[in-house]
């Protein structure tokens, strides 16, 4: 048995696609893609712009609708569901350019983040910010993030690797347990790379990540499993020393090395 057979009887699916394509015109961006992505796992998602990677992401989240193909949430069809019910039902994202609020503090984020998967807009003579739920849920997802120490800084302040921290936190705070998550490394040097590699390995424990990184030195040394695209379709699939020793995949993403 070989570990990826291993990793999938061991571990729960938790989401899943079935031949998902995305077509625009006469342009076919991802192209009858199955994948599973199991609980924990991190199912890292590479190959060069314009692969379909962030397309793939974005109809597995509910951000664009795929032209055919289905996605599965356990055993439940979610193809039709909207983002936000996606997100309450326990799917978390985060994207290639932060998407924090800089001007608020770093639990001030998480709150707003926690309080959207929670509405309550019958309490409106309550103050957000005394609800006692979402603060809760802010300050766990914060530590959990390790940013327990930085809960009064103002977000914009923070270092490039921090905010990519708070951005995972701000996910974590409406309770995922999906976590898709788009070039989380992007711009990082090597300490804050080392540190958001430690934050992954901790999170792997109780969710299901798809990781999409141009850093292969990190996809190689975090990923259970790796899948590489290009243009559109799936070339390869498996462990990593799978991968790293697939012809086809040396040939076209890891420039035959």
């Amino acid at each position: 048995m070989s570990v990826t057979e291993a990793i999938a009887n061991r571990s729960e699916v938790l989401i899943r696609c079935e031949a998902l394509t995305r077509q625009w015109g006469g342009l076919i961006a991802v192209n009858q893609v199955s994948l599973d992505f199991c609980l924990g796992a991190v199912h890292a998602v590479i190959g060069t712009n314009g692969a379909g990677k962030s397309t793939l992401i974005n109809m597995l989240s509910g951000e664009i609708a795929p032209s055919s193909g289905s996605i599965y949430l356990k055993s439940e069809n979610i193809t039709a569901w909207s983002q936000p019910r996606r997100a309450q039902a326990g799917l978390g994202r985060s994207y290639q350019r932060n998407t924090i609020f800089p001007s608020f503090s770093v639990l001030e984020n998480c709150r707003l983040a926690a309080q959207s998967r929670t509405p309550k807009p019958w309490h409106w003579w309550q103050s957000a910010s005394s609800c006692a739920q979402s603060l809760a849920a802010a300050r766990q997802a914060a530590e959990l993030a390790g940013l327990q120490d930085w809960l009064d800084q103002t977000a914009g302040l923070l270092s490039h690797g921090q905010k990519r921290q708070l951005e995972i936190a701000m996910c974590l705070a409406g309770h995922p347990k999906v976590l898709l998550l788009d070039e989380p490394l992007a711009g990082m040097g090597a300490e804050e790379t080392d540190r958001m590699l430690t934050l992954l390995e901790k999170l792997r424990q109780d969710h299901a990540i798809l990781l999409v990184e141009h850093d292969m030195d990190a996809v190689f040394r975090i990923a259970d499993q790796i899948t590489v695209m290009v243009n559109g379709s799936v070339i390869a699939s498996g462990t990593p020393e799978e991968v790293r020793n697939n012809a086809e995949v040396q040939a076209a993403y890891l420039g035959g090395h």
